[in-house]
């Protein structure tokens, strides 16, 4: 079987790649910058090495990769983030003979950056909320003067480049202008590039997941979010597999069949309260959540692996609904957010310990820790005690 190298091993989806592939017998290897990490503690991985910061050392990262890659046999490579991968198909001419399962560059960006995603989205008639763009720090103002507050404030890529350092920008609330002010000055992500101005979106995150071979659509999963960090709107700590409805698996194959897709993609959705679904962003790599897919039997990572290899999967059609999927120290981090939160009643705090102490205990699966692969569980919680120690 061909020879994978995962990069980004600090993150839950690559921990999730490591035991879905090892599982299948596919020999693995891990990498990242530090010198040890999640997936690379994974009794699926056969070796862990570390490579310079992407971040800071980009091309010194590329010219690790690519010798490790030779050293190491490896035949694929899967990048975890939008940074990693973005390096490695800007340089694809230093991996010759092995597949990196993306677009082109220029494809990936009319997804990756949000600037470029919204008006393609509108074109199709994909519902997005009220957007208007901002090129620089400048035109707040004049981009945020018809909106009421609070406002969503989105830089257009998720990394940013700086003096040749590239560094992770976030989306970000402003419950009024002066706030959005102060954040549009501080953040230098809005400084950096251009950037979008939204409207608030009360509701309830959901995602379509997708897998497509050359513009062929193979696998879909859909799942909701039901607990977030920060508790306003962010990762998922807590979500639920549930059918893809209608109106979003139309969205998302109307938007990934247009550009011909090839790969992995995770179109975010924002279901209002009154059931409207309005395009936030899409995800060109595998998501923080990954593991439900494949608990819920749609085996991405192992599906991607057969379009690579040519073994022509057949299409996924169908996956168990219900299935939970719990990040326990990160509920633990949204929990402590919503405590410390004076927005929040007593009842609400209230209630949310109470969610929190009592997870539906036959379909609620723990993302990092299982018991056939601890190791990585005893990484993170050690990690995660450090930090606190050292906040």
């Amino acid at each position: 079987m061909k020879r994978v190298l995962i990069l980004d091993a600090l993150q839950r989806s690559a921990l999730a790649v490591t035991r879905s592939l090892g599982r299948h017998g596919v020999p693995v290897i891990t990498a990242d910058e530090t010198s040890s990490a999640l997936a690379g503690c994974s009794r699926f991985s056969s070796g862990y090495f570390r490579y310079p910061s992407p971040r800071l050392h980009p091309g010194d990262f590329i010219s690790c990769a690519a010798r490790l890659a030779t050293s190491q046999q490896v035949q694929i490579i899967l990048p975890m983030t939008e940074l990693t991968a973005m390096l490695l198909l800007q340089n694809r001419h230093a991996f010759q003979d092995i597949s990196i399962p993306f677009p082109d560059i220029v494809t990936l960006n009319l997804l990756a950056d949000k600037c470029s995603l919204m008006p393609l989205a509108k074109s199709l008639d994909i519902p997005v909320p009220k957007t208007r763009h901002a090129e620089d720090a400048s035109m707040l103002s004049a981009a945020s003067e018809d909106f009421e507050y609070p406002i969503i404030l989105k830089p257009g890529m998720s990394w940013v480049n700086s003096k040749g350092t590239w560094f992770r920008s976030s989306v970000r609330t402003a419950r009024s202008r002066s706030e959005a002010e102060d954040i549009v000055t501080a953040d230098p992500a809005f400084s950096a590039g251009p950037f979008l101005v939204q409207e608030y979106i009360e509701g309830k995150g959901q995602g379509v997941f997708a897998l497509y071979d050359h513009g062929e659509p193979l696998a879909f999963f859909s799942h909701k979010r039901l607990r977030e960090k920060p508790p306003s709107g962010g990762v998922s700590v807590l979500s639920e597999s549930v059918p893809a409805t209608p109106a979003l698996l139309s969205y998302a194959r109307r938007l990934l069949d247009h550009i011909s897709w090839h790969g992995i993609a995770m179109v975010e959705f924002r279901v209002a309260d009154d059931g409207t679904p309005f395009l936030m962003e899409v995800n060109t790599r595998f998501w923080g959540s990954l593991q439900l897919a494949v608990d819920a039997g749609v085996d991405f990572p192992w599906l991607l692996y057969q379009v690579v290899c040519d073994m022509r999967p057949d299409p996924v059609n169908d996956f168990r609904t219900g299935a939970r999927l719990r990040w326990l120290l990160g509920d633990l981090d949204s929990l402590y957010l919503t405590l410390r939160d004076r927005q929040y009643s007593y009842l609400e705090k209230t209630g949310a310990v109470l969610q929190f102490l009592r997870p539906a205990p036959f379909k609620t699966r723990h993302e990092v820790n299982r018991l056939g692969d601890l190791a990585p569980f005893w990484w993170e919680l050690r990690e995660y005690i450090r930090n606190l120690v050292n906040y």
